[in-house]
């Protein structure tokens, strides 16, 4: 790791944010929810390629968000110590190390989750080990109506089952808590990074840069976060790739399941090859969706994990993301430590 990168991890802090009520006019906190049903969706793995169901359970106050595999026994709890730091173009949880129970591409159903209230969750995936993201439909491929990569169809399914007050096993509801920063903070590598600022409510600013890309380029976006604004500004935001890396990517044994129907995909020369855009700036609205999923892993125990804070962050993805979480809990392995401020 080299002494710059030693540095920026110094500037990310554990007393850098404590647990605080979520109702800022009251002494008592908004209580914990979870679905008011079960909902389930089936579909295609972005990267496995294999048909996948995932099904929403509700659950107790203060079990929080957690996977079950079929076939594992063992609960995969949706927190940063459970983040693989190695993971590509995706989340993915891992509990334990080495051949511990594993659950890939989890950030756009956790993103909505986190951003529409979902404190407790039992998600059972079946049909392999990665959350579904796109849907199986009837048509052959390059059919125009089918599903893109995204989180809308999550926040459907959301809102479609409903939300209630959680109760935990005793019957009682419990308060929910959100981190909320008092100092900035920040982890960086080279010209990429993540920074938390306090505020007095989520505010989250994100920058993308390719300068080989021209259709892409630099954008910037600008958000807070609540759950109307991010199921009309956020949610629809699809996955983007560009098409020259493909290939590397096919060989690298990821994108299995993908295609110009689950994707949006631009070429360095030619441009985007599926238009239209959903927004002019849809790829960094994608960026954000992602950083919302990715940062709901610093939730415990049902409360909130979005911290109440101003977010920037300038080129990072889920590597970084996932980085900067492990070091504001303080849940750092080796291989963390190794791969901090990773871009």
């Amino acid at each position: 790791m080299s002494s710059s990168a030693a540095r920026a991890l110094k500037s990310v802090s554990r007393a850098a944010f404590s647990w605080k009520p979520t109702n800022p006019f009251g002494q008592t906190g908004r209580p914990q929810q979870t679905l008011a049903a079960t909902v389930s969706r089936s579909g295609v793995g972005l990267h496995s390629g294999a048909r996948v169901t995932s099904t929403l359970i509700p659950t107790h106050a203060g079990e929080g968000r957690y996977f079950l595999v079929d076939g594992e026994e063992a609960r995969v709890a949706a927190e940063v110590g459970n983040a693989e730091p190695r993971s590509q173009l995706c989340t993915t949880l891992r509990r334990g190390e080495g051949g511990g129970p594993r659950v890939r591409t989890v950030e756009h159903l956790l993103s909505a989750m986190e951003a529409l209230g979902v404190d407790n969750c039992r998600v059972e995936v079946s049909g392999g080990d990665e959350v579904r993201r796109r849907l199986i439909c009837c048509h052959f491929v390059l059919a125009p109506n089918w599903q893109f990569v995204t989180a809308q169809e999550w926040v459907e399914a959301i809102r479609s089952a409903g939300l209630c007050a959680a109760e935990d096993t005793s019957g009682q509801n419990l308060e929910k808590l959100a981190p909320q920063i008092h100092e900035p903070v920040y982890l960086q590598r080279d010209d990429c990074f993540v920074a938390a600022f306090p505020s007095s409510r989520i505010r989250i600013s994100y920058g993308i840069d390719f300068p080989k890309v021209p259709a892409i380029g630099c954008q910037w976006f600008f958000t807070y976060l609540d759950a109307n604004i991010y199921s009309s500004e956020i949610a629809p935001a699809r996955t983007f790739c560009i098409f020259e890396e493909i290939e590397k990517m096919r060989g690298s044994g990821l994108i299995k399941g993908g295609s110009l129907e689950n994707a949006m995909v631009c070429s360095m020369s030619g441009g985007w090859l599926n238009p239209p855009l959903r927004f002019e700036d849809e790829p960094c609205r994608h960026k954000i969706l992602d950083l919302i999923g990715d940062f709901s892993l610093l939730a415990q125990n049902g409360n909130q994990g979005f911290p109440i804070a101003h977010i920037v962050a300038y080129k990072a993805g889920h590597a970084l993301h996932t980085n900067f979480l492990s070091h504001l809990s303080g849940k750092i392995t080796m291989d963390q430590e190794e791969l901090a401020g990773q871009c």
